[in-house]
């Protein structure tokens, strides 16, 4: 059975919580990737960014409906949610924009059980993970390959 350790590109872009908005951008165009594994000093995952978090930071800023009675502002939405657009719309860094809960594999992980996880949960790009570490990456269009190999 072929595992993910067999299909994965092991040479992996990855960026910091420190890298600008901007040079996120320029490695995305670059390398013609949907995403980046974020990873702190050591090489350890602690979260992925992708190219939906860099476009949301050009869409309108949905400000939530607010009732005011007497002295106090209840909000009818969620000020959290509202509280996290915010960090993304005017987001500066990585840190301000990735999502640090991820789906990862590792190289044991057979294929068919990856491609069933990035079916069922709309993933198009899995870190793979020995222990926290970052060994590689694999992606739909390495599942494909295998097709034709």
């Amino acid at each position: 059975m072929l595992t993910v350790g067999e299909i994965m590109t092991k040479e992996v872009i990855t960026v910091k919580k420190a890298t600008t908005i901007r040079e996120l951008a320029a490695l995305i165009t670059k390398h013609r990737i949907g995403s980046a594994p974020v990873v702190d000093d050591q090489g350890n995952l602690i979260g992925i960014v992708t190219e939906s978090d860099l476009i949301e930071q050009d869409k309108s800023l949905h400000i939530p409906t607010v009732i005011s009675l007497f002295d106090w502002v209840i909000y009818l939405e969620s000020d959290k949610k509202f509280e996290k657009e915010l960090k993304k719309v005017t987001g500066q860094t990585v840190a301000d924009i990735y999502t640090e809960q991820v789906e990862t594999v590792t190289p044991t992980t057979p294929v068919n059980e990856v491609a069933d996880l990035m079916s069922r949960k709309k993933i198009h790009t899995l870190p793979v993970v020995a222990g926290n570490k970052l060994v590689g990456i694999v992606s739909r269009i390495d599942l494909i390959k295998t097709m034709i190999t």
